[in-house]
């Protein structure tokens, strides 16, 4: 016979992180995870890749492994940073190279990426190559190294088939992975492929083949066996594509319940200008309101380690105080809620808004972003006319299980996989196979006053016009490319002679907008030959230096 407290300690043993095994793809990844080299920590939609990366980063310091993401939705939920604040990008205001410029200016960000050593990028998928190359080339400047990332190790996390990049309307996708800062990167794969939210294996296949934009006969079976016209009675979360429909259905149904309504004012500590960012970025509303019998969704996982509940567990208020909520959970299991703290972080990690309330959200209805990340037990979905490929994945991806979906209604229309994502998961599955483990990592860390410890290497000629011609390529101005290439701006100059005269350079018109007197310049080369400066020089009475005329050469040269 064992005592009620032995029982007890089994109980806590049992719902222990330790207690949790890995799975195959799991365990693989976790060792690639601890080896040398950048990481692409990539799987479908419930494969467990953010329990890996807790298991991975546990005990380590969040000043050497920084997590950072690219919204502030995301960040919120991993704890961490957004991408945009740790980099220093803000807007990315005058292109690439103003943002690299800027951001320079920064003593604090210059010793917070000198400080790292491994920085985790959480729904990488979200962020457009452009904007990786700025934070890339920040990295580069701030460890005064020339190897990608200054040498600093990059674990990105995410689904390219779930949430694309964000682009302005009418441009298309900027994808991270088709840019050649991807490519120098150098990413090692790892796949995980063993789903965890759900252990319906045949729904698992009408997922697989949703993800690859298939509608086959299978796929039509089950999505019309789960088709029927709302009642408007049944128990589970609705996604909608837009938050307006989504709040004003959840409005809706708590006026029908018969019950007085309760308010809870999310309570701020913070400066105002981060407090309003926060309202966007937080999973709880700014005044929560609820009635007894009121369907709730859990916003964050049970904090107690007891695993009671999860992100997205849905139950019924039972009854109020105004320290606690009674939740009957779906699952059958009533547990008490009390108030908790969500938190906004700045660039440095500081904690900028504390944000204080209980940790649900009415649950009648959410949007399909907003989704991301839970898991529902119960969920109704309308799949008709979305815009978005992998919309219809990442909404089917959110329930546990095929028992527990309802749709209102599809289209095969909605059912749509991003040709370009899908053949790039093919070659990662292929170079997946072909993994060689490298030597385990050794975190190595440097300060503001010391020399970085990574290897500095010196760059051969041909790299450094690879590099201008790449920068060229992004936009980029003299300053910045002679910054990443270790040399002075009239040698950028000549690198991009040498680019001209093989016919290998990018576009240069935009060099020279902010050179005075253009039309001038020309109309002088036109007179005295182009390749006469002085001339030219003369008759401008030196207003111009020889560098902004010999651009201004270069530049008219390759566009004649």
């Amino acid at each position: 016979m064992i005592s009620c407290e032995q029982f007890s300690t089994l109980i806590s043993i049992f719902k222990s992180d330790s207690f949790f095994r890995l799975t195959p793809c799991q365990e693989k990844a976790l060792d690639i995870l601890q080896r040398q080299g950048n990481v692409f920590l990539t799987g479908a939609a419930g494969t467990g890749k953010s329990f890996l990366l807790d298991h991975y980063l546990r005990g380590k310091s969040p000043e050497d492994f920084p997590i950072v993401a690219s919204t502030g939705a995301a960040a919120v939920i991993v704890g961490g940073r957004t991408f945009h604040s740790f980099f220093g990008l803000g807007i990315m205001e005058g292109g690439l190279e103003a943002t690299v410029i800027r951001a320079m200016r920064s003593k604090k960000l210059m010793r917070r990426l000198q400080r790292a050593c491994c920085i985790v990028i959480d729904e990488v998928s979200m962020l457009s190559g452009t904007t990786l190359r700025a934070a890339e080339t920040i990295a580069r400047v701030a460890r005064r190294s020339p190897e990608p990332w200054g040498g600093l190790r990059i674990i990105a996390v995410g689904d390219f088939a779930q949430l694309p990049p964000i682009t302005p309307g009418g441009m298309d996708k900027d994808w991270a992975f088709l840019h050649e800062v991807w490519r120098e990167s150098e990413f090692t794969p790892a796949l995980l492929t063993t789903v965890m939210r759900t252990q319906d294996t045949s729904f698992l296949e009408i997922l697989n083949f949703v993800r690859e934009g298939i509608v086959n006969d299978r796929v039509r079976t089950f999505l019309d066996e789960r088709t029927k016209q709302s009642s408007g009675d049944e128990e589970g979360t609705r996604l909608y594509p837009h938050r307006a429909l989504a709040d004003q259905y959840n409005l809706q149904r708590l006026e029908q319940i018969e019950e007085p309504v309760h308010t809870f004012p999310t309570e701020y500590i913070g400066e105002g200008k981060y407090i309003d960012a926060a309202k966007r970025a937080l999973p709880i509303p700014d005044t929560l309101l609820l009635k007894r019998g009121a369907l709730i969704m859990m916003r964050k996982n049970d904090a107690s380690g007891e695993y009671r509940y999860v992100n997205g567990s849905l139950g019924h208020i039972r009854s109020f105080s105004e320290d606690a909520l009674s939740v009957h959970l779906l699952s059958g299991e009533d547990i008490e809620v009390v108030r908790e703290k969500f938190s906004s972080l700045d660039g440095d990690g500081n904690e900028v808004v504390a944000a204080w309330n209980f940790p649900v959200t009415l649950a009648w209805a959410t949007t399909i972003h907003k989704a991301q990340g839970a898991s529902l037990d119960r969920m109704i979905v309308d799949l008709h006319q979305l815009w978005e490929p992998g919309q219809a994945y990442v909404a089917l991806s959110r329930v546990r299980s095929g028992a527990g979906l309802r749709i209102e209604r599809w289209s095969t229309g909605s059912i749509r996989a991003e040709k370009l994502v899908t053949a790039f998961y093919d070659s990662l599955s292929d170079k997946a196979e072909k993994y060689q483990p490298k030597p385990f990592f050794e975190p190595a860390t440097q300060t503001i006053d010391e020399e970085p410890k990574t290897k500095k290497a010196s760059l051969s000629q041909k790299e450094r016009l690879r590099r201008t011609r790449q920068l060229l390529a992004d936009g980029a101005g003299l300053s910045l490319i002679a910054e990443a290439c270790s040399v002075t701006q009239s040698t950028v100059l000549n690198y991009i002679e040498k680019l001209v005269a093989v016919g290998d350079a990018p576009s240069l018109m935009y060099l020279i907008d902010d050179v005075p007197e253009v039309d001038r310049i020309r109309s002088l080369y036109e007179e005295h030959g182009f390749q006469f400066m002085k001339p030219v020089f003369e008759a401008l009475d030196g207003r111009l230096s020889y560098d902004q005329l010999k651009l201004a050469r270069i530049v008219m040269t390759a566009n004649a």
